[in-house]
């Protein structure tokens, strides 16, 4: 299945404060998200160059469509967050909020680096993991609401990651591409999995897989 995405990944940042209503205070804090960004990716690659002019479409309201989808979740755990999709912008967006917390799993020194610069600069509740994810499977981080990743493996891997912080009543949410149907179905020959699918707003091939519960067969 395939379609057309609603938003442009060529969107700028009134567009997208228009869309996600997203106040003044919160803006300054992508903006400064935004500068940091262009800063550090010219030492390290942080990202795909080619969506460094595209970011406010491309990465940051790509992120934020995560939102609507589970409006009443404070407390998040983004696998593998690189550069901070989703994790990182969904942190910003929840800033004002009572009780918000976001989890930033990333292994990469680097990028541990930078999120914790960026955290530091903008006051996101986040908390940066630098470590693997079967490490922090270990000593979980409290209770959650929602895992997050973002291209971070395919689904059978994903799912064996994911599964330690599901364990109590959190969902997940995983943006997929065009393939997700594939990976579904080899995944399923070790897992159950009661999950729903929604169309990515940014990608016209990209999809939000909801994982409502999992465990081994």
């Amino acid at each position: 299945m395939t379609g057309r995405a609603e938003l442009s990944s060529a969107m700028t940042a009134d567009q997208f404060a228009a869309r996600f209503s997203v106040s003044r205070e919160t803006m300054a804090r992508l903006r400064i998200y935004e500068t940091l960004l262009e800063r550090w990716q010219k030492v390290h690659n942080l990202v795909a160059p080619r969506t460094l002019p595209q970011i406010w479409g491309r990465h940051f309201a790509d992120s934020a469509q995560l939102l609507a989808l589970a409006p009443r979740a404070r407390r998040w755990l983004d696998l593998g967050s690189g550069a901070g999709f989703p994790g990182l912008v969904l942190a910003i967006l929840l800033a004002d909020l009572p009780g918000a917390f976001v989890g930033l799993v990333e292994s990469n020194q680097k990028k541990c680096a930078f999120l914790e610069a960026v955290r530091r600069e903008t006051g996101a509740p986040a908390r940066v993991f630098a470590m693997r994810c079967e490490e922090l499977a270990k000593e979980p981080p409290g209770e959650l609401d929602i895992v997050t990743a973002r291209a971070l493996a395919p689904l059978t891997d994903l799912f064996g990651l994911a599964a330690p912080f599901m364990a109590g009543h959190a969902q997940a949410l995983f943006m997929k591409g065009r393939d997700v149907d594939v990976e579904l179905t080899e995944a399923s020959r070790c897992w159950k999995i009661s999950a729903d699918q929604c169309p990515s707003l940014t990608e016209a091939e990209g999809r939000i897989l909801m994982v409502h519960s999992l465990r081994r067969r």
